[in-house]
């Protein structure tokens, strides 16, 4: 008889003759002739399985290690908003495998849970980032009668729902892999790098479910996701949520105006990079663009100037004292309301903080002193925060209602993350808004362009 088992983040399949798998599955088999047996990616699991059953092929699965969750139950009742049922209902017609993009606020977590209560199974939920581990774990013991695990940030307690980092994931799937019937990958446009896939193709769970406000990917990455989770099966845009399920907003351009010797610094050093990328024929348009550059700048003469100089004119045009004063101006346009000032880096960051004596948030802030920001931050202790980017993806902060981007990419997720932020409902707040300070004459105003390109995204 056929026998499957899980073996080191595969599947081993053992009792088929070296030439007698059924055709059907030829294109998921590979024989292995160490150990004289079939191998097979994990998460191929569901249709190898449907694969016997369908050429009657008699097997005996020792592969999945886990069972019905018979005694699991809501704590307290959700009542999903129409928009929730309707992705639910989405992801149950494409066979529980897909992934879900709903905008930043619109209860993407709470989907999550109605998925797990839907299927009562062991479920692994993947997330960037060790405020997510923390913020997930909470809200699985809020609504159900189960003590989360918790696989990563100095922990590694592995339970029936199980949340984990991406990175705790990938040092543990090919021994886990088999424990968990659904994988649930939040803001899964991290899901397909080089790296991460490998938690989508280590584990055997047949039910699948990608949650994410920016899905969109280039083509290879759009592939690997498709593979590892299922393809797009419920889009919803910010623009039908507004004014319900998420804040009225206007996003609003300001221009700025470079001093005179700002101007002209940025020039000379705008030139003197520019001059370089020409002479070493670095076409932006291509993907591999900026490791050209680098490259180019370690082998040619001029390279190490070249560099300086575009490190230079992007701080100007990123930092201008223009800037700073605008900043004041907003922050005293909104008293009372909860502001986040974003940033493209830790230097930028670090300088408003010590401007206008404000807490700062960047990837070296310790977890405690982070945790300690948020709180008050949501108390209204302190009612502003700076981030370099750590506050672009995930964290729950609903009373900010306001948000100022200094400086950023021209990255539409990015732009759509921070927008995010300052969208959910919250008591007393009507209306929210995020400013964009743009360097006039710099390359910041193509960069703004790029960023704002997604119509889903521009108010009308």
């Amino acid at each position: 008889m056929t026998v499957i088992r899980f073996n080191s983040g595969t599947l081993e399949i053992s009792g088929l003759p070296e030439n007698g798998s059924p055709p059907e599955l030829s294109s998921l088999l590979r024989f292995d002739e160490r150990t004289g047996s079939f191998r097979a990616r994990a998460c191929d699991y569901a249709e190898l399985i449907m694969g016997f059953i369908k050429t009657q092929t008699p097997f005996k699965d020792l592969a999945k290690d886990y069972r019905k969750l018979d005694d699991l139950h809501f704590k307290q009742t959700i009542t999903p908003r129409p928009h929730q049922q309707q992705a639910l209902d989405l992801w149950k017609r494409a066979n529980y495998r897909g992934v879900v993009s709903l905008p930043t606020g619109a209860g993407k977590t709470i989907l999550a849970m109605m998925a797990i209560g839907e299927l009562r199974r062991p479920a692994l939920i993947l997330v960037p980032t060790i405020d997510l581990l923390i913020q997930w774990c909470g809200c699985i013991e809020k609504f159900f009668n189960i003590k989360c695990g918790m696989l990563g940030g100095g922990s590694r307690d592995i339970r029936e729902i199980t949340v984990s980092t991406y990175d705790s994931a990938l040092l543990n799937i090919e021994f886990i892999g088999n424990r968990f019937a659904l994988l649930i990958a939040d803001e899964c446009h991290h899901l397909p790098s080089s790296e991460n896939r490998l938690c989508g193709a280590m584990a055997i769970a047949p039910f699948r479910l990608g949650l994410s406000a920016t899905p969109e990917l280039s083509r290879e990455y759009t592939a690997v996701m498709d593979d590892l989770l299922g393809k797009v099966c419920c889009d919803i845009p910010i623009t039908e949520l507004t004014g319900s399920v998420l804040s009225n907003y206007h996003v609003r351009q300001i221009k700025v105006t470079l001093s005179g010797q700002e101007a002209a610094d940025y020039r000379h050093n705008r030139n003197i990079y520019t001059a370089f990328l020409r002479r070493a024929a670095i076409d932006f348009a291509s993907n591999s663009a900026w490791s050209d550059f680098l490259i180019a700048c370690a082998r040619y003469p001029g390279g190490k100037e070249a560099l300086r100089a575009f490190i230079t004119q992007r701080h100007i045009a990123r930092a201008g004292s223009a800037k700073i004063s605008r900043i004041a101006d907003i922050i005293t346009r909104h008293p009372g309301e909860r502001i986040i000032i974003f940033t493209a880096d830790n230097d930028a960051a670090y300088t408003i903080g010590r401007q206008f004596s404000l807490p700062v948030l960047t990837h070296h802030t310790k977890a405690a002193e982070r945790k300690s920001f948020l709180e008050n931050f949501r108390s209204g202790q302190y009612p502003i925060l700076v981030t370099s980017k750590v506050l672009n993806e995930g964290v729950d902060v609903p009373q900010a209602s306001v948000g100022i981007v200094v400086s950023g990419s021209g990255s539409v997720r990015e732009h759509v993350q921070r927008l995010g932020r300052i969208l959910r409902h919250a008591p007393g707040k009507n209306q929210a808004v995020l400013y964009e300070l743009i360097s006039a004459g710099t390359s910041e105003e193509a960069i703004s362009e790029r960023r704002r390109e997604h119509s889903a995204y521009r108010r009308k």
